[in-house]
Protein backbone atom coordinates (compact mmCIF):
# COMPACT_ATOMS: atom_id res chain seq x y z
CA UNK A 1 0.00 0.00 0.00
CA UNK A 2 1.02 3.36 -1.30
CA UNK A 3 2.07 5.69 1.41
CA UNK A 4 0.04 8.97 1.65
CA UNK A 5 2.12 12.03 0.37
CA UNK A 6 3.23 14.84 2.97
CA UNK A 7 3.83 18.27 2.66
CA UNK A 8 4.48 20.69 5.11
CA UNK A 9 1.49 21.20 6.33
CA UNK A 10 0.75 17.37 7.44
CA UNK A 11 -1.09 15.17 5.47
CA UNK A 12 -2.21 15.35 1.70
CA UNK A 13 -5.01 12.46 2.32
CA UNK A 14 -7.42 13.75 5.17
CA UNK A 15 -11.15 12.37 4.71
CA UNK A 16 -13.77 13.70 7.20
CA UNK A 17 -17.59 13.83 6.77
CA UNK A 18 -19.60 16.17 5.63
CA UNK A 19 -23.50 17.41 4.10
CA UNK A 20 -23.82 18.08 0.60
CA UNK A 21 -26.49 20.30 -0.09
CA UNK A 22 -27.42 20.75 -4.21
CA UNK A 23 -30.05 23.49 -4.99
CA UNK A 24 -31.51 22.94 -8.47
CA UNK A 25 -33.93 25.79 -10.11
CA UNK A 26 -34.34 28.04 -12.76
CA UNK A 27 -32.24 30.98 -14.05
CA UNK A 28 -35.21 33.31 -14.19
CA UNK A 29 -36.23 32.70 -10.85
CA UNK A 30 -35.76 35.94 -9.05
CA UNK A 31 -35.69 37.27 -5.15
CA UNK A 32 -36.89 41.15 -5.42
CA UNK A 33 -34.21 42.40 -8.22
CA UNK A 34 -31.81 39.86 -8.25
CA UNK A 35 -31.44 36.28 -9.34
CA UNK A 36 -32.50 33.91 -6.86
CA UNK A 37 -29.37 32.05 -7.46
CA UNK A 38 -27.06 35.35 -6.19
CA UNK A 39 -29.81 35.83 -3.13
CA UNK A 40 -28.65 32.27 -1.93
CA UNK A 41 -25.13 32.25 -2.65
CA UNK A 42 -25.43 35.54 -0.58
CA UNK A 43 -26.81 33.90 2.62
CA UNK A 44 -24.24 31.19 2.69
CA UNK A 45 -21.73 33.86 2.21
CA UNK A 46 -22.86 35.98 5.03
CA UNK A 47 -23.40 32.84 7.03
CA UNK A 48 -19.68 32.04 6.12
CA UNK A 49 -19.91 28.20 5.14
CA UNK A 50 -17.48 26.53 3.79
CA UNK A 51 -17.85 27.67 0.13
CA UNK A 52 -20.81 27.50 -2.91
CA UNK A 53 -20.56 26.97 -6.86
CA UNK A 54 -22.97 27.91 -9.32
CA UNK A 55 -23.50 25.67 -12.46
CA UNK A 56 -25.36 26.79 -15.12
CA UNK A 57 -26.99 23.22 -17.16
CA UNK A 58 -27.76 23.48 -21.14
CA UNK A 59 -30.56 21.37 -20.85
CA UNK A 60 -33.18 20.42 -18.33
CA UNK A 61 -36.74 20.03 -16.98
CA UNK A 62 -38.60 19.73 -13.59
CA UNK A 63 -41.70 18.60 -12.15
CA UNK A 64 -44.03 20.15 -15.07
CA UNK A 65 -41.70 18.14 -18.02
CA UNK A 66 -41.29 21.98 -19.73
CA UNK A 67 -38.09 21.74 -21.37
CA UNK A 68 -35.41 24.40 -20.55
CA UNK A 69 -32.40 24.45 -22.90
CA UNK A 70 -29.86 26.92 -24.31
CA UNK A 71 -30.95 25.26 -28.36
CA UNK A 72 -33.49 28.63 -28.07
CA UNK A 73 -32.18 31.58 -29.13
CA UNK A 74 -31.87 34.28 -25.75
CA UNK A 75 -33.13 31.28 -23.33
CA UNK A 76 -33.87 32.92 -19.72
CA UNK A 77 -34.96 30.01 -17.81
CA UNK A 78 -32.02 27.50 -17.90
CA UNK A 79 -31.03 25.23 -15.19
CA UNK A 80 -29.15 26.11 -12.47
CA UNK A 81 -27.95 23.95 -9.98
CA UNK A 82 -26.26 25.62 -6.67
CA UNK A 83 -23.76 23.31 -5.10
CA UNK A 84 -22.59 24.02 -0.97
CA UNK A 85 -20.68 21.39 1.46
CA UNK A 86 -19.97 22.41 5.03
CA UNK A 87 -20.91 20.41 7.94
CA UNK A 88 -24.08 19.40 8.91
CA UNK A 89 -25.69 22.08 11.34
CA UNK A 90 -24.01 25.06 9.12
CA UNK A 91 -26.13 23.76 6.43
CA UNK A 92 -29.10 23.25 8.05
CA UNK A 93 -28.67 26.75 9.37
CA UNK A 94 -28.65 27.67 5.67
CA UNK A 95 -31.74 25.56 5.03
CA UNK A 96 -33.73 27.48 7.96
CA UNK A 97 -32.61 30.89 6.60
CA UNK A 98 -34.11 29.84 3.15
CA UNK A 99 -37.11 29.19 4.16
CA UNK A 100 -39.09 32.26 3.61
CA UNK A 101 -37.61 32.13 -0.49
CA UNK A 102 -40.03 31.00 -3.16
CA UNK A 103 -39.25 29.17 -6.28
CA UNK A 104 -36.36 27.08 -5.21
CA UNK A 105 -37.53 23.78 -7.07
CA UNK A 106 -35.77 20.76 -5.74
CA UNK A 107 -33.18 20.63 -2.78
CA UNK A 108 -31.10 17.10 -1.99
CA UNK A 109 -28.77 16.79 1.63
CA UNK A 110 -26.24 13.95 1.50
CA UNK A 111 -23.14 12.83 3.45
CA UNK A 112 -20.31 13.09 1.20
CA UNK A 113 -16.36 12.46 2.26
CA UNK A 114 -14.40 15.20 1.89
CA UNK A 115 -10.67 14.61 1.02
CA UNK A 116 -8.32 17.42 1.53
CA UNK A 117 -5.41 17.34 -0.91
Amino acid sequence: MEKPRSDRNGPVNERHEEIRLRIYLGEDKRVGDRPLYHAIVAKARQLHLAGAMVVRGTEGFGHSTRLHTADVLFSEDLPVLIEIIDKAPRIDELIAALDHMDNIGLMTYEPVTVLRC
